[in-house]
């Protein structure tokens, strides 16, 4: 498998399967990032949240979602051809994410093919899964991803 750093459009083969990423997530960065961003009661206050439906403290999805990023551009986007990406297709938050939780990702592509209208890129389509320390999804999203061409032919 081609490095991120080396990779083009041509190295994102379909059914190609991507292991990689670890990060501890803790109580202090669940509620410091939903007090600015989420600030819901199962985000913010623990002692609320054991009340809760959730039994306990839990990561915002959007605080999960960017720990996801952080992985994703790290391990698996090219570092030369990576252009901006159109969006993502769906986006599910399948398990709640809890203090001490460590997390990883498994991206699958999916899609691959070549742009018909701008020879030089192409689009990938990759399933990413976010999984916890017990290997269960936790999160789940289809990103597309645009990326330059090595032979632009």
């Amino acid at each position: 498998m081609v490095a991120p750093a080396e990779r083009y459009f041509e190295d994102y083969q379909v059914g190609m399967v991507d292991e990689f990423g670890e990060v501890l997530v803790t109580a202090e960065e669940i509620v410091e990032f939903a007090r600015r961003y989420d600030p819901q009661t199962m985000h913010v206050d623990a002692v609320a949240a054991a009340s809760g439906r959730f039994g306990g403290l839990i990561a915002s999805g959007w605080h999960t979602g960017s720990l996801t990023m952080r992985m994703f551009v790290e391990h698996y986007l090219s570092k030369v051809a990576t252009l901006p990406s159109p969006g993502i297709d769906e986006l599910r938050w399948v398990r709640p994410v809890r203090p001490g939780d460590t997390l990883r990702m498994r991206v699958t592509v999916v899609e691959a093919r070549r742009s018909k209208s701008k020879a030089d890129r192409g689009i990938v389509r990759s399933l990413v899964e976010v999984l916890n320390q017990n290997g269960e999804v936790v999160m789940s999203q289809r990103p597309m991803n645009l990326m330059l061409c090595r032979d632009a032919g």
